[in-house]
């Protein structure tokens, strides 16, 4: 196996998880909704997940590992798409908070702040702000 494809295999493998990641949220209340399939939909072709590993990682979403990104910036963005699933439930009920919580976790956020970021993250995209506006509105409730 060649670097290329080495780097390549877990790039994709990244994805993979992130996007069972998200799914895992979507599940939380037991159904995928219209808004949250839409957004998988978007997302999966985002992240180039083909239809079949899409199907697969639905079956078996749990035995993804949720893998903490290194970049702050590629946190932000993965805490992002995360909070605009939990938002498509249109409900902020405490299981979907606690679960982005338990993301926040395992995206690598400090776990004494966990809360005031889900909630902030919850906030911004009930606002419908955008990628670029959501990670600089994070990063200034840091300073």
């Amino acid at each position: 196996m060649s670097f290329s494809e080495l780097f390549e295999s877990g790039f994709k493998k990244r994805n993979e998880d992130h996007f069972a990641a998200i799914v895992r949220v979507a599940m939380s209340d037991g159904v995928i909704n219209d808004a949250e399939k839409a957004f998988l939909d978007r997302l999966a072709i985002r992240l180039d997940i083909t239809e079949l590993e899409y199907k697969d990682i639905l079956k078996d979403y749990k035995s993804h590992p949720i893998n903490a990104p290194h970049s702050y910036d590629k946190r932000l963005e993965r805490l992002y798409d995360l909070a605009r699933m939990v938002w498509a439930d249109h409900i902020e009920g405490p299981n979907q908070l606690g679960l982005l919580e338990k993301l926040c976790i395992g995206l690598g956020f400090n776990q004494d702040n966990v809360k005031y970021i889900a909630d902030k993250a919850l906030t911004l995209v009930h606002y419908e702000v955008d990628l670029e506006e959501f990670t600089e509105r994070m990063k200034k409730m840091n300073q």
